[in-house]
Parts: structure tokens; sequence; C-alpha cells
């Protein structure tokens, strides 16, 4: 990935933009007849922030009431951060749906959903990363992109397990 993005200004209100998820706009939430469109917004919470110190293991500080949600994490190889590009939130970069990939100008102008960019109208970005340990809250990782104190939204299971799973992928 891109280091330019280290280069993006520190939104003072980054992580006002994360809360429960929920739907925001209409009452009908959980509804199948709710009509979802543009203009419905959704909150997330941060489920923890990435600890990445020059220097240090890189580690994702999982905060104490999401641990239970950690339970056999590290039985898996790999784990799929997603975590919130937390220093390019200004609703002025929200707007922009074009770049340069890569940030070259020799590059065509290119739709951002066609781009690793940072710059997008949903700031949710997505790395797979080797787990080297998972120690009560704190899960230490190969490497990621991201900066100290980045919001993390959720982790996924990634790579192969030590022990393997019965019965379909989502449980029903």
């Amino acid at each position: 990935m891109s280091t330019s993005r280290r280069d993006f200004m520190v939104a003072s209100a980054a992580l006002a933009t994360c809360g429960t998820m929920a739907t925001l706009t209409g009452s009908a939430r959980g509804d199948d007849k709710f009509s979802y469109n543009a203009d419905t917004v959704y909150k997330i919470s941060p489920i923890g922030k990435v600890r990445n110190k020059k220097g240090k293991p890189v580690q994702l500080e999982i905060y104490e009431k999401y641990l239970p949600g950690l339970h056999r994490l590290d039985d898996c190889s790999h784990v799929t951060v997603l975590w919130w590009f937390h220093k390019n939130d200004t609703p002025e970069k929200r707007r922009i749906l074009k770049v340069h990939p890569r940030g070259n100008k020799k590059n065509p102008l290119t739709g951002v959903f066609a781009t690793h960019s940072p710059v997008r109208p949903n700031l949710i970005a997505i790395t797979t990363c080797k787990i080297i340990s998972v120690k009560g809250c704190i899960v230490t990782i190969e490497g990621i992109d991201a900066f100290d104190d980045t919001p993390i939204i959720d982790l996924k299971s990634a790579g192969t397990r030590k022990t393997k799973l019965v019965g379909k992928p989502g449980g029903k």
C-alpha cells in the first residue's frame, strides 16, 4: 500500500463518526421492507485501536468489552482487520470519487471503487495480517499499513485454522 496516505490531515471528528451499528434514518430497523438509499446513515463503534509504534511489534488493542469475541482467534493463522481511515475523514475528501491511482498523475483518473485509495465515501480499510499471538485483549500481528491509534471496526478470521470446524459457514 502507498505510504502517501500518511500525508493526510488529522480530522478532529475522526472518532465522532463511530458509535453502535444501527440504522439512524427511518424507524424500520430490521424491517425487510425498509428502503435503503444514499441518505441512509449508520454509526459504527470502534472495537479497539491499532498500536503501531516504530521498532515495536504491531498490536491490535481490543477493548475489554469485546474480549469474548477474541475467543479461539489464536486458532487462526491470519486475521482480516477492518479499520477506519480516520486521518482522512473530512466531508471534502469523502466527496472525491475519482483519483489518480497510487497518487501518480501519470495514471489516468479512476473511480475510487476501482482503486485502493484511502479517499472514498466510506473510509473503511481492509488488511489481512498474520497472527503472531493473542494474549488477553492484545492481538500481535505481523504488520498493517495503519497509524498508531487507528480505530479498528471489526476483525474476521482468515487463513487456516488449527482445528477443523464442522457444519456450513454461517452456522444455520
